[in-house]
């Protein structure tokens, strides 16, 4: 226990909190993974740490990173692959995000309305031309005038006729609905470290009417030919999953890669 961001509190407190992994599909989920999260503060305390019995082996992870480790581990178990659905608390995390591309999966996370982007058509510099004396410039570069925006920034700039009303499922009372945009953006966290440019993913913006701003961001490495119905549905999927706990629990959410697929047409057939 710590002193901690606590989701159903909406604010610090001293609390538990414990990482999941869970298949979910449009008809319930399936937890497969539960870490308790040790605050490094218990894991640098060993003789606090061995009087509460953590392991002495047992070494700090952050929450992302345990995730990732479950994600791995259900891969290599044989779980058939798919969408990872996680809050901003895990999808602002660059790591996060590139870790689970690079075990081929694809994504749909939540992000913080600070985080960067290259706005739609735009890109990092490339390297610096080479002068002939020296090491060749790798490096990506920003420019005055050429630089990446905040994802909220970007936002409040979209056009009227960006947004639409899209409708993801049936509610207890009525039917959940609200207004969505969706562009085409390259995530620029410290991209001048970089030699390459990444690739484009959506970013899917909800801003419910009425609100004087957008209300959630998500980024999504969804395919490019995907609509905004499909991007919404697939997305949204992580909420009936993560009702379904208490919210002390912060839990991923991976739907079958078909399922995907099949989504896509659900929505299209549902709008």
């Amino acid at each position: 226990m710590a002193r901690q961001y606590c989701g159903q509190l909406g604010k610090q407190d001293n609390c538990q909190i414990a990482v999941s992994l869970s298949i979910a599909t449009q008809r319930g989920s399936l937890p497969i993974a539960w870490e308790l999260y040790v605050p490094k503060e218990w894991i640098d305390d060993r003789e606090r740490a061995h009087r509460a019995g953590i392991p002495d082996e047992l070494v700090f992870q952050t929450k992302p990173q345990i995730a990732l480790a479950q994600l791995r581990e259900a891969i290599a178990s044989g779980v058939a692959p798919g969408i990872v659905l996680a809050d901003a608390g895990y999808g602002d995390e660059t790591a996060f995000r590139e870790g689970i591309t690079e075990l081929g999966l694809l994504y749909a996370v939540g992000i913080r309305p600070g985080t960067s982007v290259w706005a739609p058509g735009t890109a990092p510099l490339p390297p610096k031309p080479w002068s002939g004396r020296g090491k060749p410039p790798t490096l990506l570069r920003r420019a005055p005038g050429h630089e990446p925006i905040v994802v909220k920034e970007l936002a409040m700039q979209l056009p009227a006729n960006a947004w639409q009303t899209v409708t993801w499922r049936e509610g207890s009372n009525a039917a959940l609905s609200s207004r969505f945009a969706a562009v085409r953006v390259r995530p620029a966290h410290r991209d001048t470290w970089r030699s390459t440019v990444r690739e484009e993913e959506w970013l899917l913006i909800e801003w419910p009417d009425g609100d004087t701003e957008p209300l959630k961001y998500f980024l999504t490495t969804a395919p490019e030919e995907a609509t905004l119905e499909q991007l919404v549905f697939v997305t949204k999927m992580r909420w009936p999953q993560r009702s379904k706990y208490n919210n002390l629990l912060v839990s991923e959410s991976v739907a079958p890669r078909d399922h995907f697929v099949k989504g896509w047409e659900w929505s299209n057939r549902s709008a």
